[in-house]
């Protein structure tokens, strides 16, 4: 007897420790930091194929969401924990594949994932001149310029010749990967007027928020079957771009990303494989994201 009580006392021990650090890794993945595999080489040189990387939430702030529905692939209502701080241009950030199903809708896959450096902030004005990023009122660099600058070049490349149209893919815009833009990134509250361009821009968006679609008839934006002159934007977007100019499929082509598909800021690459061979890229490890 007194055997099968030590036996499960040393169950309950084993049992009552495991619960503890099961709790404390999903408390660290949930709210500090978690681990993101790099498939492709859209953020090539910064990140490549089998780099995995750490991505630390606490910069912009931890989301809290029902877990189970996401994964029922439900839409859910997601928050933020206040973070310390905004995110800013040129930062590279892990945010949720917008369109893991269709590309005309906006929707989330739980465990689809892109990895992107940000371009446009809430409130810019974004455009692309040759090839070459710009935001009103902003002096530094965007992205990486060397390979806007190569892109340039390549008129006649594959890369142009097979996707030089971009978002929103209408003629009477005709923009292309040279010239986009000007493109007003919404913020929180924004109200914009809806007219024809504004409703090829900002379609998607309101879709999204509102959960229904928007239609354009006879010179008039109608939202829920109501004719509307503006429209007041629900949260904040933000232009997303692969460093990799000439071969990554970016805000270019779907869009704007909402703030709540966000998931953090990468903060360095923990390790790196080949993907061919397996073989540890010892020279990556503990490599600083900027």
């Amino acid at each position: 007897m007194s055997r099968l009580k030590r036996f499960f006392k040393v169950l309950l021990d084993v049992l009552y420790y495991a619960s503890l650090l099961l709790t404390g890794y999903c408390v660290w993945v949930v709210f500090f930091a978690a681990s993101f595999s790099i498939p492709t080489g859209s953020m090539e040189p910064t990140l490549t194929g089998g780099d995995r990387v750490l991505v630390w939430k606490p910069a912009y702030g931890a989301r809290i969401f029902n877990l189970s529905r996401a994964l029922n692939g439900e839409r859910v209502r997601i928050y933020r924990v206040p973070g310390y701080r905004r995110i800013r241009h040129n930062d590279v950030v892990v945010l949720h594949n917008l369109h893991p199903y269709d590309g005309s809708v906006i929707d989330m896959h739980l465990l689809k994932y892109l990895v992107k450096r940000c371009i446009g902030l809430p409130g810019d004005t974004l455009e692309i001149r040759d090839c070459i990023y710009r935001v009103q009122g902003y002096d530094g660099t965007l992205g990486n310029v060397e390979a806007q600058q190569q892109l340039a070049k390549n008129d006649n490349s594959l890369q142009i010749a097979t996707g030089y149209l971009t978002f929103p893919f209408d003629s009477a815009l005709n923009w292309n990967v040279r010239n986009f833009g000007p493109l007003y990134i919404p913020r929180k509250n924004d109200r914009i007027p809806m007219n024809r361009e504004n409703f090829l821009l900002y379609r998607k968006l309101i879709a999204w928020e509102q959960q229904c679609e928007p239609n354009f008839q006879n010179d008039t934006v109608y939202i829920n079957n109501q004719p509307v002159t503006d429209y007041c934007f629900l949260n904040n977007y933000y232009f997303m771009a692969g460093d990799r100019t000439e071969n990554s499929v970016d805000s270019r082509y779907w869009g704007l990303a909402p703030e709540e598909y966000i998931v953090g800021k990468v903060a360095c690459i923990w390790k790196s494989l080949e993907p061919t061979t397996g073989k540890f890229r010892w020279n990556r490890f503990l490599k600083r994201v900027q």
